[in-house]
């Protein structure tokens, strides 16, 4: 639950954070009342999403490389090396594409300056958001005032270090070829594993079942490589946390198509796809990845706030099953 404890205070710089924690704007979900100026960041970012959507992309799955040293998949990084979390986490992956960035780490103005660089002429920005409060004081119904935190969004701007000069070298460090793994993943299938969600083989469906809560998969053996396999069966566990004995998700799906449907496989694909970048894997781009889009368009379209709401749901889904790890061995 989005708690005032865990959200940036007024006037405290947001880059300054050493990380976003789980109370942030889009890892939590706040539903801000937020003044009318303010609701344009979610109508852009909406907007933005639905044109690549309608494009046939999927802003979460981003063309991974092997350019920095940084990862070949990871999520964004700030400048001290922490990921982005959340809705942040697809702004910037979306910016990465659409402006060809290689490197996976964003800074602010200042941040650069701090650095000893400075942000190359003409270079555009990338607005990433956060929450913010301020104290409203209401009359309630018996006739006394009381006062009510009211959150609402607030944007920055951030560079990636590619659009950024004179940086400390390890920041634009390149990666000694790898080659890419040709069997199982040993730390995808602990992950996995250690979720002790009950994983069936068998058939050509990869499904959750909520009715017996297990989740199917067809065999190792006939998927295209190890890392297909392993993005199926991430994307397959973002849907078994949605069990009521867990982070208890509904959204009152019915039928295929239908909007609780359609909100629910996003929650999936994004899930699976932090989760990707977690563990240094590329993210499968499912079969029926064409019907999907329609509904989301849908979805997006209707609600501006969906997405935000999606790329919350699924953080907490990531961060479900990552508390399902064992601890580090030197922890």
């Amino acid at each position: 639950m989005l708690t005032p404890d865990s959200l940036p205070t007024h006037g405290q710089e947001p880059d300054r954070q050493p990380n976003e924690r789980p109370g942030d704007p889009f890892d939590g979900l706040a539903r801000p009342n937020v003044p009318t100026p303010r609701q344009d960041v979610y109508t852009r970012v909406t907007s933005q999403i639905i044109e690549e959507l309608e494009k046939g992309v999927r802003p979460w799955v981003k063309p991974w490389n092997a350019e920095h040293a940084a990862g070949r998949i990871t999520r964004p990084l700030r400048a001290n090396g922490q990921p982005y979390r959340g809705m942040n986490v697809l702004l910037l992956w979306s910016s990465s594409v659409g402006q060809g960035f290689a490197a996976p780490i964003w800074m602010t103005f200042n941040q650069a300056k701090e650095l000893g660089g400075h942000v190359k002429a003409g270079s555009k920005g990338t607005p990433v958001v956060y929450a913010d409060k301020f104290t409203k004081t209401e009359t309630t119904d018996e006739g006394t005032e009381e006062e009510r935190e009211v959150f609402f969004l607030k944007q920055y701007t951030v560079f990636n270090v590619e659009q950024v000069a004179g940086l400390p070298a390890h920041f634009y460090a390149l990666a000694a070829p790898q080659l890419d793994p040709v069997k199982r993943i040993e730390h995808a299938e602990a992950f996995c594993r250690n979720t002790a969600a009950d994983i069936r083989h068998g058939g050509n469906s990869a499904h959750y079942s909520p009715g017996t809560d297990h989740i199917q998969m067809p065999p190792f053996e006939s998927f295209r490589d190890a890392e297909s396999y392993y993005a199926t069966e991430l994307h397959e566990l973002c849907h078994w946390t949605k069990h009521e004995s867990r982070l208890n998700r509904d959204f009152g799906r019915k039928r295929f198509g239908d909007s609780g449907y359609a909100r629910e496989e996003l929650v999936a694909e994004i899930g699976s796809a932090f989760l990707c970048a977690d563990l240094g894997l590329t993210p499968e781009v499912r079969e029926d990845h064409a019907a999907y889009l329609e509904h989301w368009l849908s979805v997006l379209k209707e609600d501006k706030r969906a997405i935000f709401a999606a790329a919350a749901l699924a953080q907490r889904a990531a961060d479900y099953l990552h508390g399902l790890q064992p601890p580090p061995a030197n922890a």
